[in-house]
């Protein structure tokens, strides 16, 4: 996976492959599918939902330039495979799923891994209110747009990862916090996810 597929789209930063190297994807993938752990390919997880392709994990990885000492949201716990790169990267994660069983399978893999620093809750992350700032946070289903929801939650020098968009292309972004609050936003690549369950999608108006 990392040879074929990681590094063959610039994933090169050695912490995140070395991350990538020693998480069992297996481990994290519905047992019908293993077969196609590394696969270039979604897999399915259920309720309509799949986990992203291996590239996309290690470009998002990437992106953000965890590093260990960073407190990490995620939005969209899914297989927990991510949700366990990201803890080995930063401090902490807080993840957060609106499907308890997700939840439920992903706690029994982070222990497995014996990877304690994830707090994983159910929690419609739509209607999302907190007071809690966070120096990275992933979001790991497609928005229409990007709103002050998710953006005000980024402390100064903060990274935020999200698709934007609308099927059938839609754009991975990094969204920057600058120390004086301002926000920078740099286009990364064309991808497509499943969007955010509970955001209003409206599809453009077109004459």
């Amino acid at each position: 996976m990392l040879g074929q597929q990681i590094r063959a789209w610039q994933v090169l930063d050695p912490r995140v492959l070395e991350v990538l190297g020693k998480t069992p994807r297996e481990r994290f993938v519905p047992a019908p599918y293993r077969d196609l752990a590394f696969a270039d390919t979604p897999i399915p997880i259920g309720h309509d939902q799949a986990m992203m392709i291996p590239q996309i994990e290690g470009r998002l990885l990437q992106a953000l330039q965890i590093e260990s000492i960073d407190e990490v949201l995620e939005i969209g716990t899914g297989s927990g495979y991510l949700t366990a790169c990201l803890a080995q990267l930063g401090a902490k994660v807080h993840s957060l799923e609106i499907f308890a069983d997700f939840v439920e399978a992903a706690r029994d893999k982070f222990a497995e891994q014996r990877i304690a620093n994830i707090h994983a809750e159910v929690t419609d992350a739509s209607a999302l209110i907190t007071d809690d700032r966070y120096d990275v946070i992933a979001i790991t289903a497609s928005l229409p747009a990007l709103t002050g929801q998710f953006t005000d939650l980024l402390r100064p020098g903060g990274r935020l990862f999200a698709v934007i968009g609308h099927e059938p292309v839609m754009e991975a972004q990094l969204v920057t916090r600058n120390a004086d609050g301002t926000l920078v936003t740099e286009n990364l690549f064309e991808t497509c996810l499943a969007p955010l369950i509970n955001v209003t999608c409206e599809v453009p108006f077109e004459l």
